[in-house]
């Protein structure tokens, strides 16, 4: 199966921003952005240009694609199951990215990063309604369990995430149960419900030239 191999910094310096992609990390000073934050490759720094329409379509896109760690063609594929499905494109179309397994397990706080899920559900250490699930794009559904495996109930990486995880904010549209090592979708999660910065519309738009 096709993945990125590359430096996971170099995505965050080539948006701008910070895209979380090395849990913790990006919390401290060792972040890229905190200590380069300039395109990279040998022009990074010196780059200075007039930013088209058509680029920030695009730039929106790479954004969005890279934050869920998705490539290009399943990502174009999620954009026309948003087409098909009824009400706003956009909204739709985070909605399926935020009902992908690995970013459920991401979100409940059981892995420092989407890419840490990834690896964690490929590994077989959670189940959905008591089987097992080791696919990352899964679609999660309202009112499904996910429990991390008994065998995998002492690994550090969970209980180090759930640890930072008890710092921030919970998402509303998620139950955790931390002492069952347990969560719950509760809902389709709702635009105004996503921590996500970014601009749906303009993938619309790009996708509809």
């Amino acid at each position: 199966m096709a993945r990125y191999r590359d430096a996971n910094c170099k995505l965050c310096r080539r948006e701008g921003e910070k895209l979380f992609l090395k849990g913790h990390r990006c919390m401290t000073d060792k972040c890229a952005i905190e200590r380069r934050n300039f395109a990279p490759g040998q022009h990074g720094q010196t780059m200075r240009y007039k930013v088209s329409n058509y680029g920030k379509q695009l730039r929106e896109k790479q954004k969005v694609r890279r934050i869920y760690g998705i490539l290009e063609k399943q990502f174009s594929n999620y954009f026309k199951d948003a087409e098909r499905q009824t009400g706003v494109t956009g909204e739709q179309l985070l909605r399926i990215l935020e009902c992908r397994f690995d970013n459920i397990v991401y979100r409940l706080g059981f892995a420092p990063s989407r890419k840490a899920a990834r690896q964690l559900v490929r590994h077989r250490h959670f189940s959905v309604n008591g089987k097992i699930v080791d696919i990352p794009s899964f679609q999660i559904k309202p009112n499904d369990i996910i429990k991390v495996r008994d065998k995998s109930k002492n690994l550090d990486i969970i209980h180090g995430a759930l640890k930072e995880f008890g710092q921030t904010e919970q998402i509303a549209w998620l139950r955790l149960n931390k002492a069952a090592l347990e969560g719950e979708l509760l809902e389709y999660p709702k635009r105004q419900d996503i921590p996500l910065t970014a601009n749906e519309q303009l993938i619309v738009e790009l996708y509809s030239k």
